[in-house]
């Protein structure tokens, strides 16, 4: 990958972060205001992927070299698997932990004896985190 292309894909990564957010801290903060900023972060961000991949897998391969690119692109792959894997899990664990704690903190306002059950669901929600984690490492292990 060329330092040009590494600009490019930083810069683009950058921007699909500071863009929609920027967008959403300014002005008045509503459900619909944050859904579109969301839906713009995505666009950018996967606008920006597909970009860097075309430009990535783009160049010319030569016979010789067509086994060290098949190795490089399953070791480039591999290593996407694996963010992908604690990304995704971790989302889904932020999900889980935001509905079990807010009804954990609302069942212990009504009655502190529920605390010790309500922090094991707290726990399992996040359990989902690190599962994703260990079978990133796994994954990282396998490379």
């Amino acid at each position: 990958m060329t330092l040009a292309t590494k600009i490019v894909f930083i810069a683009a990564l950058i921007l699909s972060i500071i863009i929609p957010f920027g967008y959403y801290l300014i002005g008045q903060k509503n459900k619909k205001r944050y859904k579109r900023t969301i839906g713009v972060n995505a666009f950018f961000f996967f606008g920006a992927f597909a970009i860097a991949s075309i430009m990535m897998l783009g160049g010319e391969v030569h016979a010789a070299e067509a086994t060290n690119a098949a190795n490089f692109t399953a070791i480039g792959l591999g290593y996407l698997a694996a963010a992908l894997v604690t990304g995704l899990s971790c989302i889904g664990g932020g999900i889980a932990v935001a509905s079990a704690a807010s009804a954990a903190l609302g069942a212990i306002s009504e009655d502190s004896s529920v605390l010790g059950k309500s922090l094991i669901f707290v726990g399992l929600a996040e359990g989902v985190c690190l599962y994703g984690l260990i079978i990133s490492f796994m994954i990282l292990g396998k490379l």
